[in-house]
């Protein structure tokens, strides 16, 4: 899904932050981190916010304002990153807290409505030339089935899951973007693996009922 135009008219034409020292921890000279201009930040990460919003349970009607919202958020901080992680890992855990604020938000207003988007994976649905429809439509409703078993794990589960198993960033890494204990991720990461599993069994078991 390409910017919006919308969004971009936002924003002043340009930010190129100041390269900043960053303290070594030899206590030798300071490491200069060179922080990219935010227009390059956007267009090298626009998907990654995109998809792992939707990924969070963001409902589709709020995921463009939910994406807007983080961007201008890396909008506003960019000049302070002082290179201690990752961008990726520091994105993501702007995101993580957008799509909380608004889940709890949506739930505030309606306790139903949380975690049923139905919402569809950018990555899954392909430039429809480069494939048939029978092969299109596989993808989708495969996109369709892993939101519906994600909208069954409690919302800290199902960041560590996502972030792990498709963004295959490392137990650090999500404490880092989490705030969190290593060995707490490490630990909700076990359990929401197995919630998972547990999720996809009932499924099946769905789909075996309606055989009958």
């Amino acid at each position: 899904m390409p910017p919006t135009a919308s969004f971009q008219a936002t924003l002043p034409s340009s930010l190129a932050p100041e390269p900043k020292a960053a303290a070594c921890p030899g206590g030798g000279a300071p490491e200069v981190v060179v922080v990219p201009p935010f227009e390059v930040v956007y267009e090298e990460h626009f998907d990654l916010v995109f998809r792992n919003v939707r990924r969070l349970g963001v409902p589709e009607a709020l995921v463009d304002d939910a994406v807007q919202e983080v961007f201008l958020v890396v909008y506003r901080r960019l000049g302070q990153f002082e290179g201690r992680s990752s961008l990726k890992t520091w994105i993501c855990s702007i995101v993580t807290r957008v799509a909380s604020d608004h889940r709890r938000a949506l739930r505030r207003k309606s306790p139903h409505a949380c975690g049923k988007a139905e919402a569809v994976d950018i990555e899954t649905v392909a430039d429809e030339r480069a494939e048939g429809p029978h092969e299109h439509t596989v993808r989708l409703e495969g996109a369709r089935l892993l939101h519906r078993l994600l909208d069954e794990l409690e919302f800290d589960k199902r960041t560590v899951l996502v972030l792990a198993e498709l963004e295959q960033m490392t137990a650090p890494e999500i404490a880092d973007a989490l705030e969190e204990n290593v060995n707490t991720i490490y630990a909700r990461l076990r359990a929401a693996r197995r919630d998972f599993d547990q999720a996809v069994a009932r499924e099946r078991a769905r789909d075996t009922w309606r055989l009958r």
